[in-house]
């Protein structure tokens, strides 16, 4: 029996679209509900008890839209909410820190795992103890990096200016010695040849969005709740809480779709206080 739900992804901002993009690529038939809260971005800064609230504003939005199951496509959001979603939601609530230590334990061979991500993530230490459960050997190295998701909300990815950002941010990590590095927030992975050159080759570098679709392809297979039908039955939808064409524009370089359209929604207020 084709279940032809919508897979819904939430994020603070344009980055889970990395994570999108894998799912696009890997499971055609799926439709796609995204919403972005770029009005209140960055969730890294702020207290974890706002971005739990913040999570369930995205969340009911999507669960009124009767989606079958639940990615939060967003690290500081998983850290902050995926106990709770998960505990309360009737759907597979899948986040992206898992995926992410699991696949660095598997590249790395020194077992030093570097962790990049927003002050939320790292001051949540969900990395650290999530590769540590995994393997008590391995040592890891976070680092905060505020300024990457700012520089990729304003298109300023391809800039020369996020290519000064990034050295600076990395000058810590570079020093390491890492042989794995995890882009603990989904915004990265559009910084990733910055990234990659000022880390070097040797640095197997992971994208914790892309390895979440893995565990989204599991998960249908084994609650059987894929769509089987020949084709997508329904359009993907994507929304954004900010300007609906700022979205668009970078959504357009990263998905390579010319035609993409998002619409503008309003979940709450800017403090939600």
């Amino acid at each position: 029996m084709a279940n032809e739900h919508a897979i819904g992804f939430m994020d603070s901002g344009v980055g889970g679209l990395t994570v999108v993009k894998q799912a696009l690529k890997q499971l055609p038939r799926e439709t796609v509900y995204f919403i972005g809260d770029q009005a209140r971005l960055p969730y890294g800064p702020r207290p974890t008890e706002q971005v739990r609230d913040f999570s369930w504003q995205m969340a009911d939005f999507l669960m009124a839209k009767q989606i079958k199951m639940l990615v939060i496509a967003c690290n500081t959001a998983t850290a902050a909410a995926l106990p709770d979603l998960r505990a309360k939601l009737p759907i597979p609530v899948i986040g992206v820190i898992a995926p992410g230590s699991r696949a660095a334990l598997k590249a790395s061979h020194t077992n030093r795992i570097g962790v990049i991500a927003t002050e939320g993530t790292i001051r949540s230490d969900a990395y650290r103890q999530a590769i540590l459960k995994k393997d008590p050997t391995a040592t890891v190295f976070p680092e905060a990096c505020p300024k990457f998701v700012p520089l990729v909300e304003s298109n300023e990815y391809h800039s020369t200016v996020a290519k000064r950002v990034v050295a600076e941010s990395l000058q810590q990590m570079q020093k390491q010695q890492v042989d794995t590095l995890v882009m603990g927030c989904t915004h990265y992975p559009l910084l990733r040849p910055l990234i990659q050159n000022v880390m070097g080759p040797s640095v197997t570098l992971i994208d914790s969005g892309a390895e979440t679709i893995n565990d989204v392809s599991a998960v249908l297979d084994y609650l059987d709740i894929a769509n089987d039908a020949a084709t997508k039955q329904y359009p993907d939808e994507y929304y954004t809480t900010g300007a609906a064409e700022q979205f668009e524009a970078i959504a357009r370089d990263w998905l390579e779709q010319p035609d993409f359209h998002a619409q503008h929604v309003d979940l709450g207020s800017e403090t939600n206080d």
